[in-house]
């Protein structure tokens, strides 16, 4: 199965499934001599697994990282970092009903057509427990990037009609809230819709927003590999995501040039932006602004309300989706998208150090010939 790596020096691949023995991350390219342990990666663990809040699955996971390579006495060796999160609570008998059926709004049928083949546990490697692997490498990437002065977080904005309000932003209320919202009350407004739509066998959908922090400019590159196209590709890869957003996205096509442009000024010997409707990117490459970005996730599919759907003989039937399922989608993925977020800056802040002459000189030192031939 191709499509499992991602990225180019910060490099890693996801592997397992949501109802086998284990799943996990293998990270290449992480520089030797950063202090990390269990203890850096668990906490992003724990905003990610199921069962953690009234709007989460039921489905019990401890979701415990372990290291089993890449790292010596504290410290990353620069060999790649194997890390492993065991499934300990799978109930596959649950699926047993769709095993020749499809399910609406997942994967099943696409899976099938292209490999006529499937692991229709939990939809195998189509599950969002697959994400339980790129938080654990986001979380080492957050601490790199943690090491650089870039900070980068993430948060629900909003779920079904609630939305948060920013004039009530609290971080604190992110770590807390079953919902992952920055508004206390929106959180409590959000509760009800999900309790509401529980209720009525049904879910919900929502927005989740992310900010990169302390991005100097000049990270990205202005082709193929713009800085915006590779995170908006990175949090498309997000099961359920199904819209990116940069800056004030989908708000730009209606206004002038004169409204939309960022006005540059001089501050404290800096160049800087009066305003930020780019989103911290220009041309591909940031600009030193906060990055902004915005991800719209589709409601969970797995609802108990009955569907129209087709079997594997192609015969029309009903189905009624049973086992645990998140209501909303959204509280859990905010992690997700905030590792995504890390990794792809992280790469690029590697790739960027080979852009000018001088950042090679620099880091290995010129000799008395090239300081000769400089120029000539």
């Amino acid at each position: 199965m191709a499509g499992s790596t991602f990225g180019t020096i910060f490099r890693i691949t996801t592997w397992g499934e949501s109802h086998g023995k284990a799943l996990g991350v293998v990270i290449d390219g992480c520089p030797a001599g950063l202090a990390l342990s269990e203890e850096d990666i668990q906490p992003y663990l724990n905003r990610r697994r199921p069962g953690a809040g009234s709007a989460s699955t039921p489905r019990k996971e401890e979701d415990l990282a372990e290291i089993l390579s890449g790292v010596f006495e504290g410290r990353t060796t620069g060999a790649p970092i194997s890390l492993m999160i065991r499934n300990t609570s799978q109930r596959s008998e649950d699926y047993g009903e769709i095993a020749s059926c499809y399910r609406p709004g997942h994967a099943d049928y696409t899976f099938d057509e292209k490999y006529g083949f499937r692991d229709y546990r939990g939809g195998g490697r189509s599950s969002g427990r697959e994400t339980a692997g790129r938080v654990a490498a986001g979380a080492v990437a957050a601490k790199i990037l943690a090491r650089l002065g870039v900070r980068v977080y993430a948060y629900t904005r909003s779920i079904g009609q609630v939305e948060a309000d920013p004039e009530r932003f609290d971080y604190d209320a992110v770590l807390s809230t079953p919902t992952a919202m920055p508004d206390r009350q929106a959180d409590k407004a959000a509760l009800a819709c999900i309790a509401k739509a529980r209720e009525e066998a049904d879910s919900l959908g929502g927005c989740m927003e992310c900010i990169v922090e302390g991005l100097p400019a000049g990270i990205g590159d202005p082709v193929f590999e713009k800085l915006d196209a590779n995170l908006a590709k990175a949090v498309m890869s997000i099961g359920a995501v199904k819209a990116v957003e940069i800056g004030d996205g989908t708000a730009v096509s209606g206004r002038r040039g004169s409204e939309n442009n960022d006005p540059f000024r001089r501050s404290e010997g800096q160049t800087v932006k009066a305003s930020n409707h780019a989103g911290g990117i220009l041309g591909g490459i940031s600009d030193g602004s906060s990055i902004v970005i915005r991800a719209h996730v589709k409601p969970t599919p797995s609802i108990s309300r009955t569907q129209e759907t087709v079997n594997r003989c192609g015969e029309e039937i009903n189905l009624s989706v049973r086992g645990r399922h998140d209501p909303v989608i959204v509280p859990r993925a905010v992690v997700v998208m905030e590792c995504m977020t890390a990794l792809t800056v992280l790469d690029a802040m590697l790739l960027n150090m080979s852009a000018r002459m001088e950042s090679l000189l620099d880091f290995y030192g010129s000799s008395p010939l090239i300081s000769q031939c400089d120029g000539k």
